[in-house]
């Protein structure tokens, strides 16, 4: 039982006994689980998830029912189980994600918010506060107003490109209406990032083409390096024709017409370039959008980690729901028509990838984030095809062989679940990447192999099985 309960907490912590001498060591992850998409502390289970079991059930659940409502303000959403497993009592103390943040651990006349990194709970950055404090007063940052007035700045490549994409005139009273003034004509962050002049010092971004397959030196290794700063629709354009310009367009021919064979889906490109400038952290002070190309990729990286809390890759990107850390500004690039459906850019990225001819599994994009940053990696679907030479090409051939033997053997392997430790070991692979990209992901797209836990596909107790066929 505790093993299904574990893959399905959101987040989770470990404690053998409850430290009620020492109960920052616990309350911690309540003050970041609050802070985040929630969580579960199980209590009398070893790090190892052994159950350890509790001497006195009730007096512990007591004492930290107490001790939340002492040390953590506001009170956080909770809720206290029992448990038992192999004869041993333990304790689920599970953490709702909160709507009142921040939520501070306080002691001894301090005060500190906690936010979780990979398994760790660790003190929230001054500007995760900040956004912590927006997000619990139900405010973005893009909707607070500044001292900026509007009739101070011009407008000229908002209202052309409204006009160019939505055949509507942009109206003096839709700044108010739409968010980017208020009734006495002062700008609001939003409207700021949408003047012609560069008002924001942190819109800004930075793109480089590396030498290769690595970042190197931006004297030595950098084909070409273009840094833009300004409003927000010149980005898009400056960082799509910039990744235009580094790419290239191949075709096929056949019989009676030929085919075109683009690196990257353009319209993947702008719906990542979207995703990053209206989902990216303007609070961040000194930061940027980066977008690195490589020879075999293109990765987009914007400043802030997920809204919610928790990371992209423990999500399944066809259920996630939707969070805007910036609400006027999704708002104005849906307008525009820049984004079909609030919600379904990943999905867009994946599902235009798809349509690029040559597309195979290995070039399905990939979506990554941590407590501070969020990144998007486009695969050239070229990249194989044209940089390999002819020894390169009999390498490969051996290798995809290599390939499916292994993952034959990995689908004898799995008849009964296995863990992916498990399998990585029993072919030999040591690299996570490598083993996802050529054995993992394949054998789960072409359905021969499944997940006991589909809906939470970063589980860690996710194991795998082989589908038997009838």
């Amino acid at each position: 039982m505790i093993e299904q309960l574990i893959a399905e907490a959101t987040e989770c912590d470990f404690k053998v006994a409850l430290e009620i001498k020492k109960p920052k060591s616990w309350l911690k992850s309540v003050s970041a689980f609050s802070n985040g998409i929630g969580g579960t502390l199980f209590f009398g289970v070893s790090d190892d998830r052994k159950p350890i079991g509790l001497s006195d059930v009730q007096k512990d659940a007591e004492a930290i029912s107490r001790l939340i409502k002492e040390r953590i303000t506001p009170l956080p959403q909770f809720i206290l189980k029992p448990l038992q497993e192999d004869g041993k009592n333990l304790l689920a103390l599970e953490v709702s994600p909160g709507r009142s943040t921040p939520y501070y651990y306080k002691a001894d006349g301090v005060m500190e918010a906690y936010i979780r990194v990979g398994n760790e709970s660790v003190i929230a950055p001054d500007y995760i506060v900040n956004e912590l404090i927006l997000k619990g007063t139900n405010q973005s940052f893009d909707t607070l107003t500044t001292d900026a007035v509007k009739k101070d700045y011009s407008f000229t490549l908002l209202e052309a490109t409204y006009l160019e994409r939505t055949g509507l005139r942009f109206e003096p009273s839709d700044y108010v209406s739409f968010g980017l003034a208020d009734k006495n004509g002062v700008l609001t962050n939003a409207g700021k990032l949408m003047t012609d002049q560069h008002t924001v010092y942190n819109s800004r971004m930075f793109c480089t083409r590396w030498n290769g397959l690595e970042k190197g030196s931006i004297f030595d290794d950098a084909l070409d390096d273009k840094e833009y700063e300004g409003n927000l629709i010149y980005l898009l354009k400056s960082g799509s024709e910039f990744i235009r310009n580094n790419s290239k367009v191949r075709f096929v021919k056949e019989a009676q017409y030929r085919v075109d064979k683009p690196d990257y889906a353009e319209r993947a490109v702008t719906e990542a370039l979207v995703n990053a400038l209206i989902h990216r952290d303007y609070i961040v002070l000194g930061s940027e959008i980066h977008i690195d190309m490589f020879d075999d990729r293109v990765e987009i990286t914007s400043p802030g980690g997920m809204f919610g809390g928790g990371s992209i890759q423990e999500y399944d990107i066809y259920s996630i729901r939707s969070m805007r850390r910036t609400l006027v500004i999704a708002d104005m690039f849906h307008r525009m028509k820049y984004i079909e459906r609030r919600g379904s850019g990943l999905r867009k990225i994946v599902s235009e990838t798809e349509k690029l001819p040559g597309y195979s599994e290995i070039y399905k994009p990939e979506f990554f984030s941590t407590a501070t940053d969020f990144r998007v990696i486009l695969k050239n679907v070229n990249y194989i095809m044209c940089g390999a030479s002819v020894h390169d090409a009999a390498h490969d051939t051996a290798h995809d062989t290599s390939v499916i033997s292994k993952q034959n053997l990995l689908l004898e392997f799995c008849a009964d679940p296995k863990s992916r430790d498990e399998m990585q070991a029993y072919i030999n692979v040591s690299s996570r990447s490598h083993f996802s990209k050529y054995y993992l992901k394949p054998l789960l797209s072409s359905g021969k192999l499944e997940m006991m836990f589909p809906y939470k596909p970063k589980s860690k107790n996710q194991k795998y099985s082989t589908v038997h066929t009838k």
